[in-house]
């Protein structure tokens, strides 16, 4: 009796057992063999949550085996059912499950060059360091991928900064700089690009490294650093003969180093940012001595600390000093940016200079009083036809008909706007229309905030940007009239008129209702005033 129960028990368990097994195995042996058949020449490499086909043969993998299962044994009974029982067939081992979850060496199925493109997407975004360090003690394919000298071209290295001393800063350098003693010679030697940050005291030894072992350098910057000597400076302009951009803002070097520099490299030099100190007189003494022929941009603004130190620049001497020696026409950037300039005067009956014929983009901008006039802009600019961006926040002493009579045709970003300004009676308050009617096919961003334009100026002005030409709209995508007398009428038929404006900026706008006194950015926002604008009880009347 027990026998016949226990054969029972064991025939009711094992027909759902083996067809449960067999139908998941072959599922997905059929998966497997429709993403990547035999002979295809692809094969199939599992993640954790990614499933990918790559080319060329892949390892071996093991099929999936029916598992068998035991069939319960059977106890000898004695009588004439034991004799007619059949002999049973030798069971072959159940193969083992398939390891649940990703496989361990996934990382190393992926090809090399997929690899480093990979880190290369990282490395755009967050930099180099200190992924690809990290990345690198993985495994050994990491490793070879993170080594490579194409990713290291951009490097941006700074001490930790919190809550350390001097002794601590101290320390933490000397602990970065015995890194790089290994970095140089092994992942640098294609280094393009390289950065500084709070560097106090191992300035020197960092940049005799890299004169050794980066000799592709183009770019250097200096943000916050101290101890910058004239050696290394010279040293790494004779051993850099590719560098051409220095970025000295923020740091203390002493005007003598970088003179020594610009004597050694100036012939190559095309962008350089200085922080405006009583020790600049040298340095622009050195670039109106034509020792950069070559500059494109050049751009000094003020340190944190404020500077009353007036900046006397001769016009016409910057111009042949910088006169853009180069076959083809390059893009030249001049930025003076928060200075108390006094443009040195031509004197009386002086022919003008040769001008900035390649110049595209003119920064004035200032939080305090300048001197910059209507005889200065067109000193500046009369030969250059091709500026694309003019800057003159602040400049309270431009007119709407000196701008008008600049020779650009096609200037794409006018930032006009006043802040700050207390003697607002002096203001303009006609001839906005002069700007619009002259630029208004191609400006993108227009500033005119804090400007004194009377409401029908206004009014007329940016009726300008109606008027489409061969049905195409007009380019602005940005207009600040912060503190401006603009009502919402005109508002109103200025949204209409430029589906592209994504950025407003209606703030301390007296002649609006309340609630709509803010800055609206994007189109969904800027659409929103607009119906705001046409609902409003003001805007109906």
């Amino acid at each position: 009796m027990d026998a016949r129960r226990a054969r029972r028990r064991s025939w009711r368990r094992t027909p759902g057992r083996r067809l449960t097994g067999a139908r998941a195995r072959s599922a997905e042996d059929w998966w497997w063999d429709r993403l990547a058949p035999s002979g295809s020449e692809y094969h199939l490499l599992q993640a954790d949550s990614m499933l990918l086909v790559l080319p060329g043969p892949g390892p071996v993998r093991a099929r999936a085996h029916r598992r068998i299962t035991r069939r319960a044994q059977r106890p000898q009974s004695s009588g004439p059912a034991a004799t007619a029982k059949p002999r049973p067939r030798p069971r072959p081992e159940a193969a083992p499950d398939p390891e649940q979850g990703p496989d361990p060496g996934w990382g190393d199925r992926i090809p090399l060059e997929v690899l480093v493109q990979i880190f290369g997407l990282l490395v755009a975004a967050d930099g180099p360091m200190p992924f690809l360090g990290r990345a690198a003690r993985v495994c050994r394919h990491w490793r070879e991928a993170a080594s490579q000298p194409a990713l290291w071209h951009k490097v941006t290295l700074s001490p930790p900064l919190a809550g350390r001393g001097v002794k601590g800063s101290v320390k933490a350098e000397k602990k970065l700089l015995a890194s790089l003693e290994w970095l140089m010679p092994n992942r640098f030697s294609q280094l393009q690009k390289l950065t500084l940050i709070h560097w106090k005291s191992q300035v020197h030894a960092v940049l005799k490294l890299v004169s050794e072992f980066c000799p592709r350098l183009t770019f250097l910057k200096l943000s916050d650093c101290h101890s910058v000597t004239t050696d290394a400076l010279v040293m790494l302009a004779k051993a850099c003969h590719q560098l051409h951009s220095l970025d000295l803002q923020h740091s203390m070097v002493e005007s003598t180093a970088v003179v020594s520099f610009l004597e050694e490299a100036g012939p190559r030099m095309r962008r350089l940012w200085l922080t405006y100190s009583f020790q600049t007189t040298a340095i622009l003494g050195a670039l109106l001595g034509s020792c950069c022929p070559k500059l494109q941009v050049l751009e000094l603004s003020t340190g944190l600390n404020r500077n009353n130190t007036p900046l006397l620049l001769p016009i016409e001497v910057l111009q042949k000093g910088c006169p853009q020696l180069q076959p083809e026409p390059c893009p030249q950037v001049l930025r003076l940016l928060n200075l108390m300039w006094l443009p040195k005067p031509s004197g009386r009956g002086a022919a003008l200079g040769p001008g900035f014929p390649h110049l595209e983009e003119l920064c004035l901008a200032s939080s305090t009083c300048n001197f910059v006039s209507n005889d200065v802009l067109s000193r500046l600019l009369h030969g250059s036809p091709n500026l694309r961006l003019l800057d003159l926040r602040g400049c309270a002493r431009i007119t709407p008909a000196g701008l008008r009579d600049l020779p650009c045709k096609e200037l794409e970003q006018l930032h006009w706007g006043l802040y700050g300004v207390s003697d607002r009676l002096s203001l303009a308050k006609e001839g906005s229309t002069l700007l619009t009617q002259k630029w208004h096919h191609t400006l993108r961003e227009l500033d005119l905030s804090g400007q004194g334009f009377s409401e029908k100026d206004l009014e007329q002005a940016l009726a300008a940007f109606s008027g489409t030409h061969g049905g195409a709209h007009p380019a602005l995508c940005s207009l600040n009239l912060r503190g401006t007398r603009v009502t919402a009428s005109t508002i109103s038929s200025m949204i209409s008129s430029c589906p592209g404006l994504l950025y407003l900026n209606l703030e301390s706008c007296r002649c609006l209702p309340r609630g709509l006194k803010r800055a609206y950015r994007g189109l969904e926002e800027v659409q929103w005033c607009l119906e705001q604008l046409l609902t409003s009880p003001s805007s109906s009347s």
